[in-house]
């Protein structure tokens, strides 16, 4: 047998308990003759205290001692499981990120992998341990501790899922897997057996909260097959894979949404070569993510331009485009957080056409004005005012035929 990666979300390892249940199911597989890699998040709720606490030191914490405190929570979860096995009998070996060691750049809080040595986690594999690696945390050239951010794990999981080889990387959680759409605000969400990576990292970059959107990128670009599966059940989950002929067959495959989205318009803009790249220079050099970006018609040598940022950005972001407004003479810069994008996402947009028509249509219907319309090869999204969220996921669900209780064709 081969190298398996799991990862095990906060929930999954939320108590002394759980945490026995992982190392149980660990165990399961590595009596098969697998060579066993587990990445761990902290436990539930421990980053958020952690936060609090730096909160409580002071409003505005150094984004390297921040980090260095962030890191602890996978430290805690990662000792207390190789304790675990190691109560049952088994060897097991817990690795932070300077042990493997896993090597990013330099932008705390948002680091990304640059690399990693497997030696050390290879080593251990061959004497038949169990390694356990801390998720969501780094180690940049200077020696400095970083973290990926928020769903960070999973890019650990799955990187180290591709520099291994391994046959597969599994990431546990507290959802059987892949739905169509959210099911607490959709009842009729379907479980999808199969996606695409290319649908997934859609539905990452458009709000899905099941996988961090670069481990999808990962996963796509080494071909590494994703199992999203239920730590508290035995079920299949959905596999995250290539894409295949029958997945074309679906004009749509799923609805998502995202309320963290806040909109930025600056009015009367002089239109001159030069202009957008000084609005968005300071936006992007404070590792801001942009998303939108609608600029109107010019008239007059003006022209209006609206864009999106997520919502915990908006007021730097508001600072840093007002100080250039200012500079360039534009008139007034304007702000909107009460809105959210509902986006359907399909590969078989590529074969069907009428997909962004009938989306339109749907709104229409129930009166959900889109203020702001971006699309791809395969997915449509609109901007719309936040407190008609759930029901356009609805409509749009319904319409789109996915409230039908089918088994997936592949």
């Amino acid at each position: 047998m081969g190298i398996i990666v799991q990862k095990y979300g906060g929930t999954s390892v939320g108590s002394i308990e759980k945490i026995r249940a992982v190392a149980e199911r660990v165990i399961g597989y590595h009596q098969k003759g697998n060579k066993m890699v587990v990445v761990l998040s902290a436990m539930a709720g421990q980053t958020d205290e952690l936060i609090k606490l730096a909160r409580g030191m002071t409003d505005d914490p150094d984004p390297r001692e921040l980090d260095v405190l962030m890191s602890t929570g996978e430290q805690v979860s990662v000792a207390l499981f190789a304790m675990a096995l190691k109560s049952m009998g088994y060897d097991a070996c817990s690795l932070l990120a300077f042990q493997a060691p896993i090597r990013t750049n330099d932008i705390y809080g948002k680091a990304r992998i640059q690399g990693i040595e497997t030696a050390r986690i290879r080593d251990e594999l061959e004497r038949g341990k169990i390694i356990a690696v801390a998720g969501f945390q780094g180690l940049d050239e200077h020696g400095d501790i970083t973290t990926l951010g928020r769903g960070g794990s999973d890019t650990t999981a799955v990187a180290l899922a591709s520099i291994l080889n391994a046959e597969v990387c599994e990431i546990f959680t507290d959802v059987d897997g892949v739905f169509t759409t959210d099911p607490s605000i959709c009842p009729k969400a379907r479980k999808m057996e199969f996606i695409s990576y290319e649908e997934m990292l859609e539905m990452a970059s458009l709000g899905a909260k099941v996988l961090d959107i670069r481990s999808v990128e990962f996963a796509k670009k080494f071909g590494v097959p994703i199992h999203v599966r239920s730590t508290f059940s035995e079920e299949r989950g959905t596999m995250v894979v290539t894409e295949t002929k029958d997945m074309e067959k679906v004009q749509v495959s799923s609805v998502a949404y995202n309320k963290n989205e806040a909109r930025v318009t600056i009015k009367k803009v002089p239109d001159r070569p030069g202009t957008a790249s000084k609005i968005f220079e300071p936006v992007f050099e404070s590792g801001i993510v942009v998303d939108m970006i609608v600029q109107n018609t010019s008239e007059d040598g003006f022209t209006d331009l609206t864009f999106t940022v997520p919502k915990s950005d908006f007021y730097k972001t508001m600072k840093l485009v007002s100080d250039v407004a200012e500079r360039i003479n534009a008139h007034k810069v304007m702000g909107d957080e009460d809105i959210a994008k509902v986006s359907v996402i399909g590969v078989g947009m590529r074969s069907h056409a009428g997909v962004a028509k009938k989306m339109f249509d749907a709104l229409a219907k129930e009166n959900i004005n889109i203020m702001m319309i971006s699309t791809s090869e395969i997915k449509v999204s609109c901007i719309i005012e936040e407190k008609y969220t759930e029901l356009a996921v609805r409509v749009l669900h319904n319409v789109f035929g996915l409230d039908d209780e089918k088994e997936e064709d592949l």
